[in-house]
């Protein structure tokens, strides 16, 4: 019994049918992605349990079937899974490498083989379909297989195998219309490197040059593409626009998947223009387009953005519904990102709930995706969860990088940053992203594939110009963006911002609609629990309500340094971190005095021994007086720069300048506290400890949490 490159796999195999003939009982798991030849593995086992005179049993991949089983003796149980499932012996089975994927495909040139083996990875459920359609084929292998492979990546990540074949692709001489359609399609692949904008660019100039000859279908491919590859916040008419051509052409073309994508854009186009009514009108033509063309991903998408409307129009319940039906159909037509899809839908719905949000998944997609500002909405899930000091260090790190951008993610990553500038102490951040979502004014902001919207720029906008004084123009933002929300039926949003506008009547209009839809966080912003105290920017001074107090400080170093230790109760700060607004600053200590100071002061000591001396002997009491002023002085500086054992005493004057300073400052503060709200300067003074670590340790009479 043999199979091409799995002899390993099946060496593991043939141990555990050993151990069955001696009386064991064996538990076998065969893991790997779809086409990885798992089955086959599974029959290659069973025929050699035969030919052994074994009982070999083959189950699904339920690992709640396998929890706890114990094989009976003389029995090997295989079961397959594209997951590990924590049981039983693994076999891991990948992709081929290519010189055993060549022996697997048969008589095929080098360079189609080559081409295989990037186009699937290796594996060989795929290379045998691939290869067999070749087999019959009398075109070039390289750019047939560049155009017809699926994507194994989900948005925004790249399939470096795939890159690599469309690469190569475009060195082979093709028509006019195979090279547009292969420079487009790399453009588009290539959306997951942030660092290929201006390769993007180029791609795609000579795409639609060559398409605009080519021929309807061709054409509407490439803008399909055009509009992918190079994703430009400022460029929602553009989008809506080239939507229309896309349907256009698509028509003529009788492409039914092609003038999907137009209508599909039109959908987004529409959405970000904050035309929702004409959003959803694109959307059931999409739908029924869908239907039409038997399309089961169609469906999936179809739901997926319905689930998003109900939950920014606060039907939470329907839109629990529709998310579920997106995880069972996703996963029944095989949509690659479904799992992803399915947590996008679910974190603005845990969001407006005021419910907390797992900050670990946004850490770990920061990581693996790095240039599309995952850690934005870090920053934001830090700051709603009372994390502030974390969000504001989130802001300062992506901020630079987020002005610098673009891409599908960047007008929802700066207002995800400009959500904690508003509530921040850093107020060039707030300036610096007011002014880069101004010219976004009037839309909405739409995520990559409008699988989320949250809410409308004016919003955003209307919150930093309140943090940064400017009544006037957060007052017009916050207008505008109300009468968006009441056009639109977006409660939730609603809510909102009539809770930062703050006029006659919003607060009590915001509170209402909070409590019919059970909006916990913003319930929490408005009606603080009564043993919850707050300290909170208003403008460029901050407002401190503790119960029956309030009390209005200007803002400075102290009220940060005391926000930073009200937001971690209990945890010990150096005094270095806290001046420096997190850890960061690592001091080597070095000697008070050094060597050569130490035997200066000792030498300079005996000379005044002797001249003190001296001065006795001669009856000089006012010599003596000031000789002995200065050895004293002297002493007692050697004392302080000495330690045990006659050690020199080390310390770091950066250290010390920290924890005089951020004493003195936060200190400062809590007696400005004290005179507007003695209560809270009360439990203050006895909560907070100082020196060189700093520690809020809350002690009786204070509040149960902070808002900060």
């Amino acid at each position: 019994m043999d199979l091409v490159g799995r002899r390993r796999e099946l060496a593991t195999v043939e141990r555990a049918l050993d151990r069955a003939a001696r009386g064991h009982g064996e538990l076998l798991v065969v893991t790997g992605p779809a086409g990885a030849g798992k089955t086959a593995l599974a029959d290659a086992a069973a025929e050699l349990a035969r030919s052994r005179g074994l009982r070999l049993v083959v189950v699904d991949d339920s690992a709640a079937r396998l929890a706890g089983l114990a094989p009976e003796p003389g029995t090997v149980v295989v079961a397959t899974s594209r997951e590990p499932l924590g049981v039983g012996t693994e076999v891991r089975l990948g992709g081929l490498p290519e010189p055993e994927l060549a022996e697997l495909v048969g008589d095929l040139p080098a360079d189609a083989v080559h081409a295989l083996w990037l186009a699937t990875g290796g594996l060989p459920g795929p290379a045998l379909r691939l290869a067999a359609e070749l087999a019959g084929s009398s075109g070039d292998a390289v750019v047939q297989l560049a155009l017809a492979t699926p994507s194994r990546a989900e948005f925004l990540e790249l399939d470096a195998g795939l890159v690599r074949l469309l690469e190569e692709a475009t060195t082979r001489p093709s028509p006019p219309a195979t090279r547009a359609r292969v420079l487009a399609r790399l453009a588009r692949e290539l959306l997951g490197d942030p660092a290929t904008v201006v390769r993007r660019q180029e791609l795609i100039a000579e795409a639609v040059a060559l398409a605009r000859t080519a021929g309807p279908g061709v054409l509407a491919e490439v803008l399909d593409a055009r509009l992918h590859a190079l994703w430009d916040p400022a460029a929602a008419a553009d989008r809506l626009a080239t939507a229309t051509e896309i349907v256009t052409q698509a028509r003529a073309a009788g492409d039914a998947r092609l003038e999907l994508r137009g209508l599909f854009w039109t959908f987004v186009g529409r959405a970000e223009l904050g035309d929702l009514a004409g959003a959803e009108t694109a959307l059931i033509a999409y739908a029924r387009t869908g239907e039409l063309a038997g399309d089961s991903e169609a469906a999936v998408v179809v739901l997926a953005r319905q689930a998003m409307l109900a939950t920014i129009r606060g039907r939470f319940d329907t839109a629990d519904d529709l998310v579920a039906q997106v995880a069972e159909r996703g996963r029944h037509a095989g949509v690659a990102d479904t799992e992803r899809l399915v947590a996008t839908l679910r974190g603005p719905l845990d969001q407006l709930r005021g419910e907390d949000r797992e900050v670990d998944t946004l850490r770990a997609l920061a990581r693996r995706l790095p240039g599309h500002f995952f850690e934005a909405t870090l920053a934001r899930v830090l700051m709603e969860t009372g994390h502030p000091a974390e969000a504001e260090l989130e802001l300062a790190r992506t901020l630079p990088a987020v002005l610098a951008g673009s891409g599908p993610r960047w007008l929802a990553a700066a207002s995800e940053l400009a959500a904690v500038a508003a509530r921040s102490q850093d107020a060039s951040a707030a300036r610096a992203l007011y002014d880069a979502l101004l010219p976004y004014a009037g839309q909405l902001v739409v995520w990559g594939g409008a699988n989320t919207i949250s809410g409308p720029v004016d919003d955003y906008l209307g919150r930093l110009a309140r943090r940064l004084d400017r009544p006037a123009e957060a007052t017009a933002h916050l207008d505008r963006a109300v009468d968006l929300e009441e056009r639109a039926g977006t409660l939730p949003w609603l809510a909102y911002s009539l809770a930062a506008r703050a006029g006659a009547g919003d607060l009590a209009r915001a509170r209402s609609i909070a409590e019919r839809l059970g909006l916990r966080g913003l319930l929490a912003d408005l009606d603080p629990a009564p043993d919850e105290w707050s300290l909170l920017r208003d403008g460029d001074d901050w407002l401190l309500h503790a119960g029956s107090e309030t009390a209005r400080l200007r803002d400075g170093r102290g009220v940060h340094y005391l926000r930073t230790l009200l937001a971690a109760p209990g945890q010990e700060l150096p005094a270095l971190d806290l001046v420096a607004g997190g850890a960061g600053l690592r001091v080597t200590p070095e000697p008070v005095l050094d060597d050569a100071a130490r035997a200066a002061y000792r030498r300079r000591v005996s000379v005044l021994d002797e001249q003190l001396a001296a001065a006795d002997r001669a009856g000089d009491a006012d010599r003596a007086a000031a000789v002995e002023a200065e050895r004293t002085a002297l002493v007692a500086e050697l004392r302080r720069a000495t330690g045990l054992g006659g050690r020199p005493r080390t310390v770091s004057d950066e250290a010390e300048r920290a924890r005089v300073n951020a004493t003195r400052a936060v200190r400062t503060t809590v007696e400005r506290i004290a005179a507007a709200a003695p209560l809270a300067g009360a439990h203050l003074r006895a909560s907070l400890h100082t020196g060189r670590l700093f520690r809020y340790q809350p002690a009786p009479g204070g509040p149960g949490r902070w808002q900060l």
